[in-house]
């Protein structure tokens, strides 16, 4: 987390910016701006070697006006306090957006996981869910994965709940694997709705996403999916990075063979059909018609911002901008589609995997794909309808305007007691 860019303080900004367009009290609005419980807690737990390590772990339950809190559990040396904060928070606004009746949390590890084995991984892991175990539930907070947590850690702590509560109940956490009661479609989701952002995007721009050039930073599950699908829609993908650095070309890759390269070798640099070699601040100050930063949060502040040069910017990450790039970039006419519609699509699909966890039936993935476009070509025609009729510096504040009245309505319709 930069020492300059604190994601909580950020997201309580945010919200101030759109509350400018908007007949809400300070009190709600207050509200609005912290969550309503956190947990903080130490994992005790043995290693392979016999020793006992203590790793520090956090659950944040922002807001539940709309729904049970809903968000993903990331393993990441930089997780902090205020990042799961904040995380949470864009959840409430990111299901908000788009319509779906939840509230937001999110939790995560301080840890590295590439330091320890699968086995270490899943003490540490069903250690987590034995402390989660009376915060989440089917009705009450369902996690989800996120940054270096996936299908696998998910089946972990379905299993460790089911056991303690001596009880099948896979709606308590989405994103598992088909097997254990996962989603078709899942996997891609969020990669997937970046893809129809930035379509709908070009649409109403009136520019054409055939052969627009696409630069695109983290080649995680969401970089990498929506690097596919723009290729598939005949976008150019130029250059694309990860933390170890990234590549280019002028004629574009093939996201499948990077992505083979990437699980081959652990990076996309030193791809054999390259021109070049870049940084990641050279790849987000490329000259290319859509930037899609899908890394950490803060990849782009207020200094590099001046730099950027992409026409227009689709967020697959969450948090990738500080107020300071927004606000620059509103300047320079730089339209940036926000995290909270773009990366929206896991959390609409793990909301579809609820579904039919509850139901105890299965979708097909042309049904989940139907129902995940439909979802986000109607909250991106309320997004700039809104743009449009508020004045709206942004598109991100019109974003918050939709969301954050969409709440205030859940909470006011609730009334108030003891």
């Amino acid at each position: 987390m930069s020492e300059q860019a604190n994601p909580f303080e950020s997201l309580q900004e945010q919200i101030d910016d759109a509350a400018e367009y908007m007949n809400v009290g300070d009190d709600v609005l207050n509200r609005l701006k912290h969550p309503e419980r956190v947990l903080e807690t130490n994992l005790s737990v043995e290693t392979d070697d016999g020793d006992v390590e203590v790793f520090k772990a956090f659950r944040s339950e922002f807001n539940g006006d709309r729904g049970p809190y809903k968000g993903g559990i990331r393993y990441h040396p930089n997780v902090s306090r205020d990042e799961v904060k904040a995380l949470s928070g864009w959840m409430v606004y990111k299901c908000a957006v788009v319509d779906i009746p939840y509230g937001g949390g999110k939790g995560g590890i301080i840890i590295d996981p590439d330091d320890y084995s699968e086995d270490e991984l899943e003490r540490i892991t069903r250690s987590f869910a034995k402390e989660l175990r009376p915060f989440i539930g089917v009705d009450k907070d369902i996690p989800a994965p996120d940054v270096n947590t996936g299908q696998r850690e998910m089946n972990w702590i379905k299993d460790t709940y089911e056991t303690l509560e001596n009880t099948t109940e896979p709606g308590v956490i989405t994103g598992k694997s088909p097997d254990s009661g996962g989603s078709a479609g899942r996997v891609e989701a969020t990669g997937r709705s970046t893809m129809l952002t930035a379509r709908e995007a070009f649409d109403y721009l009136g520019r054409d996403i055939e052969g627009a050039s696409v630069a695109v930073q983290g080649y995680g599950n969401a970089g990498w999916i929506a690097a596919k699908l723009l290729h598939e829609l005949g976008a150019n993908v130029v250059a694309v990075s990860d933390s170890s650095g990234g590549i280019y070309r002028e004629d574009g890759f093939d996201p499948v063979a990077v992505k083979e390269h990437k699980s081959e070798t652990g990076s996309v640099a030193g791809y054999h059909n390259a021109a070049e070699e870049l940084t990641n601040e050279d790849l987000l100050t490329l000259d290319v018609d859509l930037l899609v930063p899908a890394a950490l949060e803060n990849a782009i502040d207020g200094d590099l911002a001046r730099d950027v040069q992409a026409d227009v910017v689709v967020e697959a990450a969450n948090g990738p901008l500080t107020p300071e790039a927004d606000d620059v970039l509103s300047e320079t006419d730089t339209y940036v589609f926000p995290d909270i519609l773009a990366n929206a699509g896991g959390v609409t699909v793990s909301y579809f995997e609820w579904v039919q966890n509850r139901q105890r039936f299965h979708w097909t993935e042309e049904r989940v794909n139907e129902e995940l476009e439909r979802i986000i070509t109607d909250a991106f025609d309320n997004l700039v309808e809104t743009y449009e009729e508020t004045g709206a510096p942004n598109m991100r504040t019109a974003a918050y305007v939709v969301a954050i009245q969409r709440v205030v309505d859940a909470y006011e319709e609730s009334g108030n007691w003891p």
